[in-house]
């Protein structure tokens, strides 16, 4: 391996070596942290809490002076491995055969994160310092749990230090078959809710004595399911509604249930607000209930978000330029696909989202090519080098 290749490679393999699983740090942070300082950028790390939630650690890491100020944002945590004996080499090895680097994160987002350092990395090398422009990291280790003690806190955290971001790449792995395929603008906002139907338990045989949930559950269920919300607009596609699960508990032949309970959520564009959203989903489900004389709770997940649109023709077309530049592609600007801490930093800064291939990601024997760690490397410094210098 050459230099160049054999850093973006170690510094992942360091990471995917950290059993990092959320909400533990597992020494991932500890490793990029080391990687950074050892560059030249002031790093911090910390710590928050919250009622009913695990603590959570977070990386915050910057160097230079004045502006522009801009920021990597990624997470270090990852979901479970599944079975370890069900991988070709183990979850947390950081293991490379035949040009492939095996582990759990390796693409969502371990691999990206390591991109992120090298690039930075490279950069200063060749910047005289003290910088002009300033370049953070901004870390957390609970994107892939409850997002409560991680990129909304640290955010937070950050504009209380007096941090002011000018714009943001968030590494998830976004290309859908090859780098270069697609750069997410936007990203469509995301409500889930808890529908639950109160009923009478009962005998199966005796039903006059009862009050069978389940039908009536059906009932709102459909209504909600039939619901025509848009048909999208050439900036999104159409907003959709799933059903997700439905569950009464009854392991009983013989027996009508107490309660029936179903969970939904809707991804929709931007021809919504979220309370408006809210107000025609509440709507639907008292109107099919009323029809059947349902006793009907609705709950809506406290977790939910806006859908957002970025408009900034310098960090799109700097990252677009510098896609270009290392593939030879167009990328398309995408708002497809699902939510991540994006819909966080929306609220302080121009922000898209660039990164690895996502095909094998919380997959067993999820890997990354080296040769996509070097060339997603090559995106970020060819980008910071056309931004800090426009």
């Amino acid at each position: 391996m050459n230099s160049e290749t054999q850093l973006v490679t170690e510094i992942a393999q360091e990471l995917i070596r950290c059993d990092s699983v959320t909400p533990n740090e597992g020494g991932a942070l500890t490793a990029l942290g080391n990687r950074l300082e050892a560059a030249g950028f002031g790093v911090e790390r910390i710590m928050f809490s919250d009622d009913k939630t695990p603590d959570v650690d977070n990386l915050f890491a910057t160097i230079g002076t004045g502006g522009p100020h801009f920021v990597f944002a990624g997470h270090t945590d990852v979901v479970p491995p599944g079975a370890s004996q069900d991988w070709t080499f183990g979850p947390f090895e950081g293991h490379v055969d035949a040009g492939l680097l095996y582990g759990r994160g390796a693409v969502d987002m371990k691999g990206g994160v390591a991109a992120f350092a090298a690039a930075a990395i490279s950069f200063l090398k060749e910047r005289p310092m003290p910088m002009e422009g300033r370049i953070s990291f901004l870390i957390t280790g609970d994107e892939e749990g409850p997002a409560i003690n991680g990129t909304r806190k640290l955010l937070e955290w950050a504009e209380v230090q007096g941090h002011r971001f000018d714009g943001c790449i968030v590494g998830e792995p976004t290309n859908p078959k090859q780098i270069g395929d697609a750069i997410k603008v936007g990203r469509r906002g995301s409500l889930s809710g808890t529908i639950v139907v109160s009923g009478v338990q009962g005998h199966a045989a005796y039903p006059h004595l009862a009050d069978n949930p389940i039908p009536k559950l059906v009932t709102v269920l459909s209504a909600l399911n039939g619901m025509v919300l848009d048909a999208g607009n050439d900036r999104f596609q159409p907003s959709n509604l799933e059903i997700v699960t439905v569950d009464v508990g009854n392991t009983a032949f013989n027996v009508i249930p107490a309660r029936a309970v179903a969970r939904f959520n809707i991804r929709f564009n931007d021809e919504w607000t979220l309370e408006a959203l809210k107000e025609r989903v509440s709507e639907t489900v008292v109107s099919a209930a009323v029809g059947v004389d349902a006793r009907v709770s609705l709950e809506f997940k406290r977790d939910a978000s806006e859908s957002f649109l970025t408009r900034d023709s310098r960090l799109i077309e700097t990252l677009s330029k510098a896609v270009a530049d290392e593939t030879g592609r167009s990328p398309e600007l995408s708002t497809g696909g699902g939510t991540s801490d994006a819909r966080f930093i929306k609220n302080y800064c121009p922000v898209v989202e660039f990164g690895l291939v996502g095909q094998t990601m919380h997959k067993i024997d999820e890997n990354v090519p080296l040769a996509d760690l070097v060339q997603l490397e090559a995106i970020y410094l060819r980008f910071l080098q056309r931004y800090f210098s426009a």
